[in-house]
């Protein structure tokens, strides 16, 4: 009997094995949203280049992975973003956060965003324009940096103080704009700030002429599920009349964190 069963078990485990380690492949892919290379992908996986290969070749096959024939660089494919909408669908995120944030861009007449963290990025999940010629957009799949925007800094000030001062340390702080924050000490002055007003402001430091103001949407456990924002251009709006959309903001944070599935 045991024989007989060896053979199956064996091939069930190879099995199993490879498909744990293409789901690997995939969460480190995740960390490089602008690709990487076979070469560095395999070194840090710990696995032999030709097995990175085989199973890069796999998932492409399926799109779950995409390469740039110019930079054969390796990123994640367009399948998983559409994997991932279906999931934010039928977990509610669309149907409840959308007409929560179209109630808050029709009061601020200007567009409202939502991210969720995502490793050391944050990941846009949805995005209500405005009615005004000129738009700041986040498109939905999209990543940006945490450590320069409302969003993302509510992100990192209202994880457990744990994984806070974990980010804090680990982050990369590149400059963006003269008013990007570069240094650890300032980072953590600044997210000890957002923490203790309870919400974000990023004025021209990811992109000049852009100023937003960000709130967390926190869960029971108060650990944040995600972040919104009411961003616009500097020339059409200043700090004190985006603070102003503070409390409208708050009180659609915590409509959504009664009804947003946990992270």
């Amino acid at each position: 009997m045991t024989s007989h069963r060896a053979p199956a078990e064996a091939a069930d485990k190879t099995g199993s094995d490879m498909v744990g380690k293409a789901l690997r492949l995939l969460g480190l892919l995740s960390e490089h949203p602008h690709g990487t290379s076979l070469s560095e992908l395999a070194q840090t996986a710990g696995y032999p280049v030709s097995t990175t290969h085989r199973l890069l070749k796999s998932l492409q096959r399926e799109g779950f992975v995409r390469s740039d024939d110019g930079s054969r660089r390796y990123s994640l494919g367009i399948r998983l973003f559409e994997l991932g909408q279906r999931v934010s669908h039928g977990r509610g995120f669309a149907g409840v956060a959308l007409p929560v944030m179209q109630r808050v861009t029709a009061a601020t007449r200007e567009p409202t965003l939502m991210s969720v963290l995502d490793g050391h990025d944050q990941l846009y999940v949805h995005y209500v324009e405005g009615p005004q010629q000129v738009q700041i957009t986040g498109e939905p799949g999209n990543r940006g940096p945490l450590h320069c925007t409302a969003m993302g800094k509510c992100l990192v000030a209202f994880q457990s103080p744990e994984e806070s001062r974990k980010l804090v340390s680990e982050l990369e702080l590149p400059s963006f704009t003269p008013n990007t924050i570069i240094h650890e000490d300032a980072f953590a002055e600044e997210i000890a700030r957002v923490r203790q007003l309870g919400y974000a402001v990023a004025d021209e430091e990811h992109e000049l002429g852009i100023r937003a103001v960000g709130v967390p949407v926190i869960g029971v456990d108060g650990i944040t599920i995600a972040a919104l924002s009411t961003a616009a251009p500097a020339y059409r709006i200043t700090m004190e009349r985006l603070r102003e959309f503070v409390p409208l903001l708050q009180d659609a944070s915590r409509e959504l964190a009664a009804v947003l599935p946990p992270r």
